[in-house]
């Protein structure tokens, strides 16, 4: 899907007013409700937008003990590893790699024992060969996206409608209009 100026701004709206309605992310993207609605749709409808789940911050839930384990697995079993993480409810989130290990998972946990009880249930499942963990520390970039997809802005900046433009590309700084 190629995203125009207005998808755009309803996403940064969406991530700076998580909460918001229709009605409100139209006065901050200012754009007509019935465009908010259209476009999410459309935004959904593509897999953009993956969903609208709360952000959880894993330690304030009680779950502060976080790592990265990677495992070598056997060629061909990604689809039993699959199974086997899924029902280990400390696999946050698995990703097959390229490189020395197979399978990159992010595990947490609410103490260093309950920690180590996940990683031997990984070890019993016979999934692995071999498995490393690193522990995390400290979180020093949170999960984000919108930065990323800011960097299309450029390429749609001179598509946006004038009222939608900055005086630094060109168009009139006024905000004409509203809803």
């Amino acid at each position: 899907m190629n995203l125009d100026a207005v998808d755009l701004a309803l996403l940064e709206a969406m991530n700076t007013y998580p909460g918001a309605g229709a009605l409100e992310l139209s006065r901050h993207a200012k754009v007509a409700r019935a465009t908010v609605t259209a476009r999410l749709k459309k935004m959904e409808d593509a897999g953009v937008i993956a969903g609208y789940a709360p952000r959880i911050d894993l330690a304030a839930a009680g779950f502060g003990v976080q790592a990265f384990v990677t495992l070598e697995i056997a060629q061909g079993a990604l689809d039993r590893v699959t199974a086997e993480l899924e029902a280990i409810p400390g696999v946050l989130e698995a990703f097959a790699t390229t490189g020395s290990g197979d399978v990159l998972c992010r595990i947490a946990a609410a103490s260093h024992e309950d920690l180590q009880a996940t990683l031997l249930q990984l070890n019993r499942a016979g999934i692995a060969n071999r498995s490393t963990s690193v522990m995390v520390l400290s979180v020093v970039v949170p999960l984000r996206s919108m930065p990323l997809m800011r960097t299309l802005e450029a390429a749609h900046r001179t598509k946006a409608p004038a009222y939608r433009r900055s005086s630094d590309d060109g168009g009139s700084s006024k905000q004409a209009f509203t809803e």
